[in-house]
């Protein structure tokens, strides 16, 4: 079980590393990282529309990348509540 809870932290790294790059991609005001890519906000790798693209693809990852969260956070509680050592006993020695 705790093969798969790491497999699943390191899946969420690399959607945390692509939801970062995705962000950083989109065209701003002063054009950002997307314009290491081309250079002209009118030519671009996806079309015209790339825009739109990545504005749903961008969504789309915070999504997941929300409820992500969530159940690995949930999912964690419960893999602490289930390792906790046992209880120990004192005896007095009289």
């Amino acid at each position: 079980m705790t093969v798969f809870y790491y497999m699943t932290i390191f899946l969420f790294l690399i959607l945390s590393a692509l939801l970062s790059l995705v962000i950083l991609v989109q065209e701003s005001k002063s054009l950002g990282l997307g314009a290491s890519f081309g250079g002209d906000p009118g030519q671009s790798l996806f079309g015209t529309s790339t825009a739109a693209v990545l504005k749903k693809f961008t969504a789309y990852l915070g999504i997941i990348f929300m409820v992500s969260c969530v159940l690995l956070s949930i999912w964690t509680v419960r893999m602490s509540r289930g390792t906790k050592a046992p209880p120990v006993q004192i005896e007095s020695a009289e």
